[in-house]
């Protein structure tokens, strides 16, 4: 051996030299992310659980598999989330803040059916980017009614609200047929879409589930008779 081909000594000192070295990197990849490092860890459980309660089943999967999906300590996992609930309803509760931002953006400026294809567009293609999500939405947040009543009081009444303000202001403008509740068309949309989210779910075909996006609206917008009368 010459002494090229000795391995460099590592000691206390040299490894905190290191450290220091590549902390500015670590900083950097943390800033272009957009995220502080904290919050950084936190979106990394979050996408972990997402992965994990969607390929064990949520009543399956320990905290500690979370973990290891992330790459952290279980410890680590308790430092930003109090319990495996936690981490389920803030899955929900990021993804549903996303969609109500987005549907309060697809308001703007836009023809009140334009608004309603766009939101209808948004819904599908988010749960059909990320099949672990769409399973956790679709299956495992309707294990039992605790989950659903809490989030059907909150975001999802948000959610159904933006949808029957838009049926409303078409109703307004004289675009959609009044004498009809924009609620009730607000939840008979939400429901064909949630309806053809799960089929997606558990169908063993792979298709793209935002094309259902028009056809369901047209079917809530047009219904299903000719006009012509018998």
């Amino acid at each position: 051996m010459n002494s090229h081909s000795v391995p460099p000594v590592t000691t206390p000192r040299s490894t905190a030299r290191l450290s220091a070295a590549t902390a500015p990197a670590r900083r950097r990849a943390a800033a272009a992310s957009g995220l502080r490092p904290a919050q950084d860890k936190r979106e990394r459980i979050l996408t972990a659980a997402t992965k994990t309660f969607a390929r064990r089943g949520f009543f399956n999967a320990q905290v500690a598999d979370v973990a290891r999906a992330a790459g952290v300590a279980s410890g680590t996992v308790y430092l930003y989330f109090r319990s495996k609930d936690d981490l389920i309803v803030s899955i929900f509760e990021r993804t549903m803040r996303s969609a109500i931002a987005e549907g309060r953006a697809a308001l703007d400026g836009l023809h009140p059916e334009a608004s309603l294809r766009r939101i209808a567009r948004l819904h599908l293609e988010r749960l059909g980017a990320d099949r672990d999500l769409a399973v956790v939405f679709q299956v495992e947040l309707r294990g039992t009614t605790k989950f659903m009543e809490r989030f059907s009081a909150t975001y999802v009444r948000e959610y159904l609200g933006i949808l029957r303000d838009v049926i409303a202001d078409g109703q307004a403008r004289r675009v959609f047929r009044a004498g009809i509740s924009p609620t009730l068309v607000a939840k008979a949309l939400f429901g064909a879409l949630d309806e053809m989210a799960t089929n997606w779910v558990l169908s063993p075909r792979t298709y793209d589930l935002a094309a259902d996006a028009d056809p369901i609206v047209d079917l809530i917008l047009n219904g299903v008779r000719t006009g012509q009368r018998p």
